[in-house]
């Protein structure tokens, strides 16, 4: 912790003590000259910041001030110095560790005899004041029996309490509620510690268990400062200790570990008066609008493949994930002296280098990794196959960081060690679990080399919302998960799948390394791939259990690109993702590790429409290898079988064949290619009941009939015009609602019939809302009637954390020569508005839309539009093509600016 406040000298620089009493008895204005001393107290230790002083010095040195200031203030309102009340620091002030826009946490305490209601108008005054003068004050008046009664019924006011510092007025008073709110029909030691541990798991929930969130809070996400705030009140409370150095006289630090833990306290207290300096105020929270600016302050710049911004981040998700082993390691000591010290010993032999004791595997003798160090592996494969062992004694886990260096080339090719590895990977219970220890305890990043390298690593963007490591482990903790039976309904297929793969560990392996190549430049699937086929044959995987895992590594995009990028109701496009796969036990093995993937990416990403476009790709294409990739398709056939399929069900429903029969000649082939046979009949029937063609029909339902595996439907039939897409775009913006997916196609006679696929804000289907729905349909209905009078483009607010990202547009056009049209992908910054905006672009240059697939990866969109011109042929005068890509990429370069 800070250095004791009554040790900080005298500073006539930051205070003249002296100077401002005689100032003070010169005037009968007394707040402007507190407000003027503030401010150059604020100014000189800001400037001390940047020319880098000690920032022990200047959190204390600010408290120091403070301690002066309220005393001139307290003697000011002529309250007593020598009576029985008091004006104690309490909190963060009453550690001595102010930052610029810390709150300031006064008590002031008072005897249980005295007669408070002679100073109750002088502590209002002198309350008021500190308001006046623009302090951030937070305050309490209490007796000593108060504080107790009301700290033995708050865990935060008990802390609070813990720390107090007496400023002005008898000690005395200080040591009698201290005394009293420490004392075990309070706060029990082993009270205290159960509830400070409830309230970090609490703390820790709220951040979903990781401080490698994109903006983490730096005092309150996991290895933040409460982390080692909460350590300091244990040993407090316990050991009456005041500050952490004296944990090493109780042999529950080291040296070493004392050093890294102070070292690692200035860096966040650096940080955290960096934070408070450029904000102006009390903000904890490492968001987006700040990191570019700390981190050029501290003189990170780009380099290839490391922007300013990820190497400053990095370093603090290092430091963070230190604290929180650290906090791990020091809750256990604690754990095993407060709260099992008195129970009998219980030791239960496992072999000659584990026993467990008391629920906790330990090591029979302190010189077990020395002399053996292949049980640094065997640790964790021994807490797999054991569940009920509650965890690892500290003394044991402090071992084992201090041998870990001991995890060289030669231990990486002990057979031991790789045949331990793999067991681990194969147990039935605790993989995910002792995976994350690994990378928790430091041993992960030894034991495989490439994984240390993306250990705090960050991505720039909102898409990832974890640092690689920590998504990698979620990745592995999904795969787990979908073993479970209340995962079931959520994921049906994967739930199916995961219990028939061959080697479950083989898709872990996968897991493990998808990702391992971020951050070296170049292709990281490929990069992944190469490690992992080292890892392999370091590992003697047999061949094909080599091939899977090197193949799924390098392939892992390929699912979720196709069918977030690609037209997946095209034949061509499935037989080509299967010619990619080529066995339908690889495609299983693809299927999940997708889905793991993009859950853990992103708590977000994961919507109904996501997991219906895999599924469809996933069924489609294991059909398709059921039946051999040599089969050409035809097409011809494929339309019969669907008609016929689709006639049944009409005439089932009393329609007549001729009339059905008459619609379909007027319609495409594409359209009994691109729908489904449940929605063939769904749009015949009705327009054969529309009777005034005039007014567009529109249908609304859900794709499906799980709720959770697909999005919203709306079905327009309509007299096609070049502005349709452009008016039902921006209508649809209008109504809040998200275009994932937009399917046109023309009849013969005219008239446009076109499916868009819609989500919410929230990115969840409508699902059962008639008044919605409602709205929707009168709506549309009202602007497609006159869609040349097309509604303006929504100009929404723009989210925060978007506002950070302005990449330019960028356009690429290409030709999709199978089926005579034009593909154009647009990568740019998601904003509101945008799908209209290029739906007006594309009115404006006669461009017809086909088929839109809309994919946001988090602050961007990367939309693919597969376009004609309006007489259906692809884009090819190189003029035409040079001009659209230049007013898209203007327009939404605009769109990103506002």
């Amino acid at each position: 912790m800070a250095l004791p406040v009554d040790s900080y000298p005298d500073d006539t620089e930051l205070f003249d003590v002296a100077a401002f009493r005689e100032d003070l008895g010169r005037t009968r204005h007394s707040i402007p000259l507190f407000k003027k001393a503030i401010e150059h107290a604020k100014s000189t230790l800001d400037h001390r910041f940047r020319e880098h002083h000690n920032i022990r010095r200047l959190i204390n040195g600010r408290a120091w001030f403070m301690d002066q200031l309220l005393r001139q203030a307290w003697a000011w309102h002529q309250l007593p110095e020598d009576d029985d009340i008091s004006l104690v620091a309490v909190g963060g002030y009453g550690r001595g560790e102010l930052h610029p826009c810390s709150d300031i946490d006064l008590l002031v305490l008072m005897d249980d005899e005295l007669d408070a209601s002679k100073y109750e108008e002088s502590l209002a005054a002198f309350l008021t004041f500190l308001w006046d003068i623009k302090l951030a004050v937070g305050s309490s008046v209490r007796t000593v029996s108060e504080c107790y009664k009301q700290a033995r019924d708050d865990l935060t006011i008990a802390t609070n309490l813990l720390e107090a510092r007496t400023l002005i007025g008898p000690a005395s008073l200080r040591v009698e509620m201290q005394e009293k709110v420490t004392s075990e029909d309070a706060w029990s030691s082993r009270a205290f510690f159960k509830a400070k541990c409830e309230e970090q798991r609490a703390r820790y929930e709220k951040t979903q268990q990781t401080g490698y969130n994109l903006e983490p809070n730096i005092k309150n996400s996991p290895g933040g400062l409460r982390d080692i705030q909460t350590i300091g009140w244990v040993v407090k409370r316990h050991y009456g200790a005041e500050s952490l150095s004296e944990l090493v006289s109780h042999g529950f630090l080291t040296v070493k570990e004392l050093e890294s833990i102070n070292q690692g306290l200035e860096y966040l207290w650096t940080v955290r008066y960096a934070l408070h300096m450029f904000t102006g105020r009390e903000e904890d929270r490492l968001l987006f609008d700040y990191q570019q600016t700390l981190a050029t302050f501290f003189g990170y710049e780009n380099a290839p493949g490391s922007l300013a911004i990820e190497q400053f981040m990095c370093k603090y998700y290092r430091v963070a994930g230190y604290f929180a082993e650290l906090n791990d390691l020091l809750l256990q000591h604690f754990e095993e002296t407060i709260l099992t010290q008195e129970a009998e010993d219980t030791v239960i032999p496992l072999n000659n280098r584990f026993q467990i004791r008391n629920q906790y595997l330990e090591v029979t003798h302190d010189k077990i990794f020395q002399y053996y160090p292949f049980a640094m592996m065997e640790l964790f494969v021994l807490r797999a196959q054991h569940p009920e062992v509650q965890g690892v004694r500290a003394a044991t886990i402090r071992l084992l960081r201090q041998h870990r260096h001991l995890i060289d080339d030669k231990f990486r090719a002990d057979i031991r060690n790789t045949s331990l590895f793999m067991e681990l990977l194969r147990s039935q219970e605790g993989v995910s679990t002792e995976l994350n220890r690994m990378r928790r305890y430091g041993i992960l990043g030894r034991y495989i080399p490439s994984f240390n390298d993306i250990i705090g690593r960050m991505q720039h963007d909102l898409f990832h919302v974890y640092t690689v490591d920590a998504h990698t482990m979620k990745v592995l903790l999904m795969m787990r998960q979908f073993r479970h039976p209340e995962v079931a309904d959520r994921f049906p297929i994967v739930s199916s799948l995961i219990h028939k793969l061959p080697k479950i560990e083989l898709l872990y392996l996968a897991g493990l390394f998808h990702d391992i190549g971020k951050g070296r430049g170049g292709d990281h699937s490929e990069l992944g791939a190469q490690d992992a086929l080292a890892f392999c044959r370091r590992h003697k995987l047999p061949k094909w259990d080599t091939a899977l895992v090197v193949w799924l590594v390098r392939h892992h995009l390929l699912m979720s690109m196709t069918a977030q990028r690609r037209d997946i109701s095209d034949p061509e496009v499935i037989k080509h993702f299967a010619m990619q796969v080529r066995d339908p036990i690889y495609l299983d093995y693809l299927f999940v590790l997708t889905v793991a993937d993009i859950n853990a990416t992103n708590p977000n990403l994961w919507n109904s429409w996501r997991a219906a476009l895999l599924r469809q790709l996933f069924s489609d294409a294991k059909h398709m290898l059921r039946k051999g990739l040599d089969e050409p398709i035809n097409i011809s056939e494929l339309i019969e079988d669907i008609q016929k399929d689709a006639m049944e069900g009409l005439q089932q429903q009393g329609l007549d064949e001729v009339a059905v029969n008459r619609l379909w000649r007027l319609l495409p082939n594409e359209y009994f290619v691109r729908e489904s046979v449940r929605d063939i009949i769904w749009h015949t029937e009705a327009i054969l009941n529309h009777l005034d063609q005039t007014r567009p029909l529109i249908l609304i339902r859900e794709t499906t009939s799980r709720a959770h595996e697909g999005g919203t439907q709306i079905f327009i039939y309509t007299l096609d015009q070049d502005d349709l897409f452009a008016a039902t775009t921006a209508a649809l913006s209008q109504l809040n609602l998200n275009i994932h997916d937009a399917r046109i196609i023309t009849s013969r006679d005219g008239f446009s019939l076109d499916t868009f696929i819609v989500l919410n804000e929230d990115n969840q289907s409508l699902g059962h809302a008639p008044q919605r729905i409602s709205q929707i349909r009168s709506y549309l209905e009202e602007v497609l009637s006159a869609p040349d009078e097309f509604p303006d483009i929504v100009r929404k607010r723009v989210p925060r954390q978007f506002k950070h990202f302005t990449m330019p547009t960028q356009v690429h056009i290409s030709d999709d020569a199978n089926n005579k049209r034009t593909v154009l992908e647009v990568i740019s910054p998601d904003r509101p508005g945008l799908l209209a905006t290029l739906g007006k672009i594309f009115y404006d240059f006669d461009v017809f839309v086909q088929t839109a697939k809309i994919a946001s990866m988090g602050e961007r969109v990367e939309d693919v539009f597969f376009i004609t011109t309006q007489e259906g042929k692809p884009l090819e005068d190189p003029t035409q093509r040079d001009a659209l890509r230049a007013a898209i990429c203007q327009q939404l370069d605009e769109l990103a600016q506002i």
